[in-house]
């Protein structure tokens, strides 16, 4: 680190600010993961003003940095560049306002996420996401990495609760959004970028009230089988409990040994099991429930009396990671994601690959959603072990993406599951990511090499036929890539439209690609309750088809799903917080596809989020994937779609990024982005 950068840095931000004693970034130099890189100096800001400045001096410099917060990070994504810049924000941690009535708060990135727990209950109040690293861990973190927790399977991720950021570019210039912006969901894209597109500086959390009762069980199975068994059943008889996790034996001893919550240590499995809201709901799910254990083996059904049980039964599971890890100097948590129907077998598959590798392996998961956390324990100065708990934990992601999953539910990608990657994501989808990441970041400053895998050649663009002209209608997958190759060889443009009931307006004679025949259900999983069809299809005639199943989709609003989601026009809730998955035809007639049938996934950048409000500027959606809900259905609530021009919008220079990243030429609806590029 040259000494120049150095009193630059410290020159901005004053004395006792800027660290580089060789003791003070050995500190910095890692994280929860096994990754090791020693930085070349680490800055300690107070304001978003300094934050902006010490990036400034890193552009003047060249020098790479990183944010980081508590530093619990699991894959290495807080590990800055050897001789880079930590910009540490533990600092910034003061909650800035709650608003009680319009359940709001505005936070620093610095605050831990118990504070904030514990600062909103007096009110009435709390905030959905909980890592069981929440004693420590930043919401500045959990923004980064789209965190979860054990009450998500109810609540939802960290992107479903923030509804607006400020934040540092990597160009130094600060920029604010919110979900209620016009145009691209650009709040979704930031949070779960792991820190690649800048620096959050403050944040905007939705908050919830307090149920009014809570339930909360354990229960003792003979193995890990009956208790899987027991969650997917739970799901498929249309209950979806606060929480559903699931201990094994070895963890459940370790637990009992380190903080005694009174887990029954002979069993071979425990599901801990909470239900909230209305008392006389609770009371009946939690006897269909108790009823479901039993059928599966579950015996010694405890429920927690009062607050104080519930809290140590509690205790048991936020201290199952720590109680691991007393075991061993070292604990390697891996993050697989799979549909809630795929669980038992891939709890099967993960069991095999640590006895076939002779490991020591505790396994929890968040059951509810389908996300399994295999703890291997091991010493690493030990190399062998150690490279064959690398080995067993690429084996077991590769299980979870085999069974229709991803490689994280919640810990990220960072360092340690870049090449990973590669096996959820096409060539075209991959460089789509990193076309995205250079147009925020096109000096590669900000948290580079992680999320995403190294450059690799993806193949040429297809040819496509006779360049198409007038209204016309896909009926395939096939069909869309095939046109839109067309318009892309005659360097034309093409419009998108469902039912043309949101109001665009078509030149006359340009070619327009209309998406109702893309409108078949191509898989719906009753007892996963996701729902994957064509982006063509109406609304109100998939309500009564889901309806005499039991089910519901949490979507308002008339027309084609594509073109709902397109214009925003589900208010509430949000479009956004029921996608998970979708695939659209790119610009070069390529197929993206993003997501997968799984309630968590934060491998990558949430891309799909930015076609909610996109007005068919950034591809043709040609498929989308959905979560479902039993009856009854939620209150929903449309908007009228508000025809922007997306040049002018507040953010029009940040559309224009996204604009670049995705469509380039300005093939897709092209009057919306016009002028385009001024």
């Amino acid at each position: 680190m040259s000494s120049s950068f150095l009193k630059a840095l410290s020159k901005t931000l004053g004395p006792g600010r800027v660290l580089s004693g060789a003791g003070d970034l050995f500190s910095y130099a890692y994280d929860a993961a096994l990754e090791k890189r020693l930085p070349g100096a680490v800055v300690l800001p107070r304001t978003a003003e300094e934050v902006a400045r010490a990036i400034g001096v890193a552009r003047e410099f060249n020098v790479p940095f990183v944010a980081r917060g508590a530093g619990t990070n699991l894959c290495g994504g807080t590990v800055a560049p050897t001789g880079g810049l930590v910009i540490h924000l533990s600092r910034l941690n003061r909650i800035l306002s709650i608003d009680a009535a319009r359940r709001r708060a505005w936070v620093e990135p610095g605050v831990v996420n118990l504070h904030l727990h514990r600062a909103l209950a007096p009110r009435g109040l709390f905030y959905a996401p909980d890592p069981a690293s929440q004693k420590a861990c930043t919401l500045g973190g959990n923004v980064g990495t789209n965190a979860g927790g054990p009450h998500c399977l109810k609540y939802g991720v960290t992107s479903h609760h923030v509804t607006a950021l400020e934040w540092v570019r990597p160009d130094g210039e600060t920029s604010r959004v919110s979900v209620d912006d016009p145009g691209f969901d650009l709040t979704g894209l930031f949070v779960g970028s792991e820190g690649t597109l800048g620096v959050a500086t403050k944040i905007e959390v939705a908050l919830l009230p307090q149920p009014e009762d809570v339930q909360t069980f354990l229960v003792a199975f003979p193995s890990m089988d009956a208790a899987v068994q027991t969650v997917t059943d739970t799901i498929a008889a249309g209950i979806v409990p606060t929480t559903l996790e699931v201990m094994d034996r070895v963890t459940v001893q370790a637990v009992e040994a380190f903080v005694h919550a009174g887990y029954p240590t002979e069993a071979e499995a425990v599901l801990l099991i909470e239900v909230d809201g209305p008392q006389e709901r609770t009371i009946f799910e939690g006897d269909r429930i108790r009823a479901l254990c039993a059928k599966n083996g579950g015996t010694d059904f405890r429920t927690a009396r009062n607050e104080a049980e519930r809290e140590k039964l509690w205790e048991g599971r936020r201290g199952a990671y720590p109680a691991m890890a007393r075991l061993a100097p070292n604990v390697l948590v891996e993050d697989g994601v799979v549909p809630r129907t795929r669980l038992p077998e891939a709890v099967r598959q993960i069991r095999a690959i640590a006895q076939r590798k002779n490991l020591r392996m505790g396994l929890i998961a968040h059951a509810g959603d389908g996300n399994l956390h295999p703890n291997m324990i091991f010493d690493e100065r030990d190399k062998v072990e150690t490279a064959r708990v690398q080995e067993a934990g690429q084996e077991m992601l590769r299980v979870c993406v085999d069974l229709g999953g991803s490689i994280s539910g919640e810990h990220g990608i960072g360092a340690d599951k870049r090449d990973a990657m590669r096996w959820l994501f096409s060539p075209p989808t991959l460089s789509l990511f990193r076309e995205v990441k250079r147009a925020f970041d096109p000096d590669n400053l900000c948290n580079p090499d992680k999320l995403i895998p190294v450059v690799e050649s993806a193949p040429g663009p297809r040819a496509g036929g006779p360049a198409p002209a007038g209204e016309l209608a896909v009926s395939s997958v096939e069909e869309a890539l095939d046109l839109v190759r067309a318009i892309r060889d005659q360097r034309g443009s093409l419009f998108i439209q469902g039912l043309g009931s949101k109001g665009l307006s078509i030149p006359a004679g340009v070619p327009v690609l209309v998406t109702t025949g893309l409108n078949a259900i191509l898989d719906l999983d009753r007892a996963n309750l996701t729902l994957t069809l064509g982006a063509g299809s109406d609304l109100p005639s998939l309500r009564a088809l889901l309806a005499a199943d039991g089910l519901h989709l949490h979507v308002a609003g008339e027309g084609t799903l594509g073109g709902i989601l397109s214009t925003n026009a589900s208010r509430r809730p949000p479009f956004r917080n029921q996608l998970l998955g979708l695939k659209a035809v790119s610009e070069e007639g390529e197929l993206l596809s993003f997501g997968a049938k799984v309630m968590k996934n934060v491998a990558g950048y949430d891309a799909a989020r930015l076609f909610q409000g996109a007005w068919g500027t950034l591809g043709v959606v040609v498929e989308m994937t959905l979560r479902l809900h039993p009856l009854p259905a939620e209150v929903l609530e449309a908007s009228i779609p508000v025809l922007p021009n997306f040049s002018l919008l507040p953010a029009a220079e940040l559309h224009r990024k996204i604009k670049s990243a995705f469509d380039p030429r300005n093939l897709f609806n092209p009057t919306l982005f016009s002028p385009y590029g001024d």
